[in-house]
């Protein structure tokens, strides 16, 4: 370790919406524990996938609970998503926030953090990655699987005569925008439905399958090519990671040509951020963005303006399905998976320490690097 002194590391509770119900399991717990944490987990960690405080005392003799304050004024904050402003306000000076800090796309979240002095490691896919470019924390194949999940329950609800189960429709036609790992994951997804369950049923019912097209990010600039795709098209999914997050790939003008009861599924979620410079704005241009209390927006929910600024045009309107997490639909399997994924990063970061991680470290250390604020900091800093 880096010095004889414990090093602390606060769990807190995800409070953004009463949805989110992700918190580590007690198996990570221990697992820190073992390796020389001292642990505060905030009061009721647990309790939304149904486990208790006994549950994470009697996996390790390292943890301990307190009030929100003490969990965040610890020498590390463990969270998987990024807990606002406010709560990042509790912690210390020269602290460390580990978290889906979202770089690229979070502009102002990166100055804030430095204007209060604190570290930060980003878990978002857009920063661990090992020498090969390997996302090392990553859940793609959750994000595909569990959005389809979904698009097809609201597709089932649309679709109009003779209806989503009969053997005298044709095949479900299923656009993928991007062709990236989220996209390789939904063509898998896709093809099942969703839900194996959900696929052998309708075999069994005589239904036809599903129809994949992937289209390349560089295809969407045709406008006329994506009229002929857009307008026999059941779902849409949007899984593209755009290098200029500033203009989106389907303008609102397009969504006019998909079939009135198609499902535009959102697998991007990047924000509306108008007000930075330059500004980013949604893949598919006009399109609410969705949280774990609610990822279904029919094309009439009054709750659409509440997350699309007035300046985004958004006359043309289908169902959406979108999410902020799509994989904390499943909130346990989500966390044993970023559990099992964080476990060889937590050693390398006990034993060195935030301020010693460099690309000179071994494959972990690197790794960890890349997702570090200092890091993204200098690469941006080079950039300019």
């Amino acid at each position: 370790m880096i010095n004889s002194k414990k090093l602390g590391i606060g769990l807190p509770r995800m409070h953004l919406e009463p949805g989110e119900r992700r918190d580590f399991l007690p198996d990570f717990v221990a697992f820190l524990g073992n390796l020389g944490w001292e642990i505060a987990l905030e009061n009721d960690y647990g309790s939304g996938v149904g486990l208790t405080e006994k549950d994470y005392l009697d996996a390790t003799g390292q943890a301990s609970f307190g009030v929100i304050e003490e969990v965040y004024s610890q020498d590390y904050v463990l969270v998987l998503r990024y807990p606002g402003d406010k709560m990042v306000k509790l912690m210390r000076p020269g602290a460390c926030l580990i978290s889906m800090l979202h770089y690229p796309t979070r502009p102002d979240r990166v100055e804030f953090l430095n204007e209060l002095n604190l570290k930060g490691i980003s878990l978002s896919l857009d920063t661990i990655k090992d020498d090969s470019g390997q996302r090392l924390i990553e859940n793609l194949k959750a994000v595909a699987w569990n959005g389809l999940e979904v698009a097809f329950e609201a597709l089932a609800k649309n679709y109009p005569p003779p209806g989503f189960e009969s053997p005298l429709r044709p095949p479900v036609r299923v656009t993928v925008l991007g062709a990236g790992e989220v996209g390789k994951n939904v063509v898998q997804a896709a093809i099942s439905y969703g839900n194996p369950e959900l696929r052998k049923k309708l075999i069994a019912g005589g239904s036809p399958g599903v129809q994949v097209t992937v289209v390349d990010y560089d295809l969407t600039e045709f406008k006329e090519t994506m009229r002929d795709i857009l307008s026999s098209c059941d779902i849409l999914v949007d899984a593209t990671q755009r290098l200029d997050s500033s203009k989106p790939v389907i303008p609102n003008s397009w969504l006019e040509w998909l079939p009135d009861h198609a499902i535009i599924t959102d697998l991007a979620v990047d924000p509306y951020t108008i007000d930075t410079h330059p500004p980013v704005v949604r893949g598919i241009e006009g399109i609410p963005q969705g949280n774990l209390d609610k990822y279904v927006f029919n094309w009439d929910d009054p709750d659409w303006e509440k997350t699309v600024p007035l300046t985004i045009p958004s006359t043309h309107r289908r169902t959406v399905v979108s999410c902020y997490s799509w994989p904390g639909i499943h909130p346990k399997k989500c966390m044993y998976h970023y559990g099992e994924q964080l476990k060889p990063l937590m050693v390398e970061l006990i034993n060195k320490g935030y301020d010693r991680l460099s690309f000179d470290s071994d494959y972990f250390g690197r790794a960890l690097f890349r997702g570090t604020l200092k890091a993204w900091s200098k690469s941006e800093t080079s950039a300019i």
